[in-house]
């Protein structure tokens, strides 16, 4: 298989970290965007339904599902753009399609917002590769966590255990499963935090209660060495 970490990284017991300490209703999810068919795991299938790419996170989060999907079995466009796989359609580029569903005063106030989406360049991506973290048979390009607000501010905690400093994340309200938590910690090498977005929280099991965040598979061992001293802490939030 192509597209393997120099690193061993154990990932059932970082997995095991992240839900106990952040209290997870259900397991990070790991991902990979092959470039080519070699990139698919040995023993790993397609998914044989048409969703979308938050739907098939939920399926490996809440599911415990191993499998990859192909373009054609992507049904949300935006998500297929921001992840590499197909090619960005007129009406997403010109603004008409966010316009139509009320989310913006005008064409052009939607197509800003598409011009910067994070995107991974149009065609590059053969595949998108799923896994609960603690079973994955792959290396990730990147792990997707959704928890509560506590849990993401253990996660904050954690990410400036070593060096300190702020964090700074991205989001626009649409496209946060797909481009903000997982396009943007492929392409930058950093953390991303995202509220959600209506077609996330409506067809792939996101709570209101809960906020998306996409960690980049190289950091893990630093985040499970961090995480278990940031929440033992002295006056850390339990």
């Amino acid at each position: 298989m192509e597209d393997q970490m120099r690193m061993e990284i154990p990932y059932a017991e970082i997995a095991e970290t992240l839900k106990t300490a952040l209290n997870l209703r259900g397991s990070p999810v790991a991902v990979k965007l092959a470039k080519n068919p070699d990139g698919i795991p040995e023993g790993v299938g397609p998914i044989e339904e048409t969703v979308r790419h938050c739907q098939m996170i939920s399926r490996a989060r809440l599911g415990g599902e191993i499998f990859y999907a192909t373009a054609d079995k992507h049904v949300c466009m935006g998500g297929a753009w921001a992840l590499g796989l197909k090619e960005l359609t007129p009406s997403l580029r010109t603004g008409e399609f966010y316009y139509k569903l009320g989310k913006f005063e005008s064409w052009a106030a939607c197509m800003r917002t598409i011009q910067q989406v994070p995107h991974v360049p149009e065609l590059e991506t053969y595949a998108t590769v799923y896994a609960p973290l603690e079973k994955t048979p792959f290396d990730p390009h990147v792990v997707v966590v959704v928890a509560e607000p506590r849990g993401m501010l253990k996660l904050a905690q954690t990410t400036l255990y070593l060096l300190g400093g702020r964090i700074g994340s991205t989001m626009s309200g649409i496209q946060s499963v797909c481009a903000d938590a997982t396009a943007l910690p492929y392409l930058s090498g950093k953390i991303n935090y995202s509220l959600g977005c209506d077609g996330s929280r409506r067809f792939s099991g996101i709570e209101d209660n809960e906020l998306v965040m996409g960690i980049p598979a190289e950091f893990l061992p630093e985040f499970a060495r961090a995480l278990p001293v940031v929440t033992a802490a002295p006056g850390s939030v339990k």
